[in-house]
């Protein structure tokens, strides 16, 4: 088979995010490691660190297009042989025009398909493998190929979808910072606590999540990543109490070190769940946008970390907010005072995520390609 040509479409910037981003970029790595030819087509707004990224990869940045009809021209322009779609914003026509122009097609969803007709789906998010006809089936944790619920004969053929952590996408960075088992409990007086919400803190969790770390009153060394100079003057401004540090750091490409020196992680509860997962980070999650919270549920059920709630609810005025405030910041203090309980959230959280789930994203689309070159 001659040399794949892959585009990725996906978009990052203070309102979208980054998460779209890191994971195409892991998806990035594992086809030019298998020697693949790579092209990103998107916006990447205002997060330079990103972009510097992409282009230490030698990956080029084109414009995204947006529908399907200019979807199909920039694949024919750039003579792709597959597209990965992940966006919330794009046409869903896309993929079907996409395939229909023979453009193998990759759609990486979180639960809504959004009416894609695609030839592979990806649903990374934990539990995603517990529906369909397969699940349960293959690799523990992980969906065999099971037809995605909703799409029927006369959408074409029905859609193969990946489902499940195991098919978590990592990036060099955090795979090569697992650790070969899972970290051991460890009683520290003064524990490192490390707080990130996304690359941009879009939703504005870390001012309100340091409050809460605060009103635990145990000592803590607290590193809160700042995604934009308004998120770290909130920041700035918080008291810390007695035996407190708070350091607020821009967004660093040293993440994956700062989760794996942290005694506890408090995190939104996105993408970068799957990271902390991966490197046994005993971690707290909340919930900051309404896509999020099945995966949420599910993760802090069965117990891969600790729950702190929706964001909404940890803003909220009043008795109700007050309340919730109350609740999560005693979840942390038990978290803080207690090495065992950190260390039973690593473990189950490291046993979920092994890092190869990139491997056998970019397995199964190797596969078809070549199946689909095979005469007859």
């Amino acid at each position: 088979m001659s040399t794949l040509r892959v585009g990725l479409r996906c978009d990052a910037g203070p309102r979208r995010g980054v998460g779209h981003l890191v994971r195409c970029l892991a998806l990035a790595e594992e086809f030019l490691a298998r020697g693949a030819d790579v092209t990103v087509f998107g916006t990447v707004e205002r997060l330079d660190w990103a972009t510097a990224e992409l282009a230490a990869r030698g990956i080029p940045l084109l414009p995204g297009p947006d529908s399907a009809a200019e979807l199909v021209e920039s694949a024919r322009r750039n003579d792709l042989d597959v597209m990965v779609l992940d966006s919330y914003e794009l046409d869903p026509a896309g993929a079907g025009a996409l395939r229909a122009a023979g453009v193998y097609t990759l759609a990486i969803i979180d639960g809504d398909s959004r009416g894609q007709v695609a030839d592979l789906y990806l649903d990374q998010n934990f539990g995603a493998d517990l529906v369909g006809p397969n699940a349960g089936a293959g690799l523990p944790g992980l969906g065999s190929g099971a037809e995605l619920p909703g799409l029927g004969s006369g959408a074409g053929l029905p859609g193969r979808l990946l489902a499940g952590s195991g098919y978590a996408l990592l990036r060099d960075t955090v795979t090569s910072a697992r650790p070969p088992v899972a970290p051991p409990a460890t009683a520290v007086s003064r524990p490192r606590v490390l707080a990130f919400f996304g690359g941009t803190d879009a939703v504005g969790a870390a001012p309100v999540l340091t409050r809460v770390l605060v009103a635990t009153g145990h000592p803590m060394d607290l590193t809160v990543i700042v995604g934009r100079p308004e998120i770290e003057a909130e920041v700035e401004d918080v008291t810390p109490g007695r035996g407190q540090i708070i350091r607020p750091v821009p967004p660093t490409t040293s993440l994956p070190a700062l989760i794996a020196e942290a005694d506890l992680v408090v995190s939104a509860a996105g993408t970068s769940t799957w990271e902390l997962c991966c490197l046994g980070a005993p971690s707290a999650l909340v919930c900051v946008v309404d896509n999020q919270r099945e995966s949420y549920t599910r993760v802090v059920r069965h117990g891969l970390a600790a729950g702190l709630g929706e964001l909404p609810e940890l803003t909220a005025g009043g008795v109700t907010g007050r309340a919730a405030r109350a609740a999560a910041a005693r979840t942390l203090h038990g978290l803080l005072s207690s090495p065992q309980r950190r260390a039973t959230l690593a473990a189950r959280a490291w046993s979920t995520v092994d890092g190869q789930g990139r491997a056998r994203v970019v397995g199964a689309v190797f596969d078809a390609v070549r199946a689909a070159a095979v005469p007859g």
